[in-house]
């Protein structure tokens, strides 16, 4: 495990984009797959890499997360490893919440100070990619680098949703524009090889993953740019005429969990024969909470590109195109289509789902003959018989007590009651 450098990863902020998932979590802590959380792919990244200290930064809606990281990165004690997490805290000479990514780093300098290192690696605690940042460091002390950025080649569709990059042949990045409009794109055009030249991806966009040398960071957060809050909008632009910044690019599978509906495609996409994020993979293994849950229990389902998380008890008629999240219950001549279940905390038992339904309450997980199709159920829902959930475009956004619908995905709401024969 490699000792020369530490990762911090940004816990993001209050998560507007991902709501209603974000209303009593921070965005790290969303589910994804069935059974991980959103900082499970960083952390995962960073142990595969042989990076084994990270810090945490959170600030909203954080207990979830701390109760993941705590239940879950354990390590030996003959070991230095260690994913520790800083919330945001008010001290005497700083009395406010973290500002912006490059200020949460700041107000955590002091944390990292005991810790040896000569780079420290800033991640997001929102992407879904598989990274070996090793390689990112080689290739950072080869080319003699105070900061490198990681960068990815998108298409001119996707540019005006980054930061866009100019670099020169020897790879240091030049010059650097927020989130352009199309019509501004043609000087931006850059050299990404062969290979991405051939898909239209000619713009070089900033993955939000950085590594700095370490002394160089503490200077510029706090002395040269003690009032720049933010990494993508100001310390990087401002570093690029006096430091030597390099473009490491990455041309696998990256994609920033924003919103709704990039949320729901990410975890839809998983679902394919050969899918664009491999969970399957021997050396690239996402680690979560292990629980002590039985296999999935499944009778008279047809399954068609299905993941079912452990622990399920499925009686659907027919479940295609989603993942099923830990702990479900589907009752009988229920088809579930291009949706994803997020799972049950806990299960009832017999006596608690007779209590349930004698005040009228339908059990924990879905009832019988339902019909739910682009939809995300968030965790310890109950749904009952007969419900009719059929999201897409025809239907406008909105929010309500127990749903939102965010470009036609409905999202029913954490814990949310629907009785039986409910229509959306």
């Amino acid at each position: 495990m490699s000792k020369e450098i530490l990762s911090v990863i940004l816990g993001g902020g209050a998560g507007t984009r991902l709501y209603p998932l974000t209303a009593s979590r921070s965005k790290p802590a969303v589910p994804i797959a069935g059974k991980y959380r959103l900082v499970d792919i960083p952390i995962s990244n960073c142990l595969n890499s042989g990076i084994s200290r990270m810090f945490v930064l959170t600030q909203f809606n954080s207990a979830s997360l701390n109760r993941h990281i705590k239940n879950t990165y354990h390590f030996s004690a003959f070991s230095s490893a260690f994913v520790d997490i800083l919330a945001a805290e008010q001290t005497p000479d700083n009395p406010t919440w973290y500002q912006g990514t490059a200020d949460a780093v700041r107000q955590c300098l002091r944390h990292l100070g005991p810790f040896d290192s000569d780079y420290v690696l800033i991640l997001s605690g929102d992407q879904l990619y598989q990274m070996d940042f090793m390689e990112m460091l080689e290739h950072h002390k080869k080319t003699g680098a105070d900061i490198s950025i990681a960068t990815i080649p998108v298409n001119d569709r996707e540019a005006s949703d980054f930061g866009i990059m100019k670099m020169d042949e020897s790879g240091f990045i030049t010059s650097f524009t927020e989130k352009p409009k199309r019509d501004m794109l043609p000087p931006w055009v850059s050299d990404t090889g062969d290979a991405m030249r051939a898909q239209g991806r000619l713009y070089l966009a900033s993955m939000g993953i950085y590594i700095f040398n370490r002394q160089l960071l503490s200077d510029l957060l706090q002395n040269e740019f003690a009032e720049s809050t933010d990494f993508g909008k100001e310390i990087i632009p401002q570093s690029l005429e006096k430091y030597k910044v390099v473009s490491y690019q990455y041309e696998g599978y990256w994609t920033d969990i924003g919103n709704i509906p990039s949320f729901f495609e990410a975890n839809l996409g998983l679902t394919k024969d050969i899918p664009d994020f491999n969970l399957f993979d021997n050396e690239k293994s996402i680690y979560t909470r292990a629980r002590m849950l039985p296999p999935a229990k499944i009778s008279g389902t047809t399954l068609e590109k299905t993941i079912i998380a452990e622990g399920c008890i499925i009686n659907a008629s027919r479940i295609e195109n989603s993942i099923i999240g830990i702990r479900t219950r589907i009752g009988t001549g229920t088809t579930i289509v291009s949706s994803y279940l997020m799972g049950v905390d806990y299960y009832e038992t017999i006596e608690e789902i007779d209590l349930a339904r004698s005040h009228g309450l339908p059990t924990v997980g879905i009832g019988h003959r339902c019909y739910i199709r682009n939809a995300i159920v968030d965790k310890n829902c109950r749904i009952g018989d007969d419900v009719r959930i059929n999201g897409g475009h025809h239907l406008e956004n909105s929010d309500h007590s127990l749903y939102t619908v965010k470009e036609g995905v409905v999202v029913i709401k954490k814990g949310a009651v629907l009785p039986n024969g409910f229509v959306i």
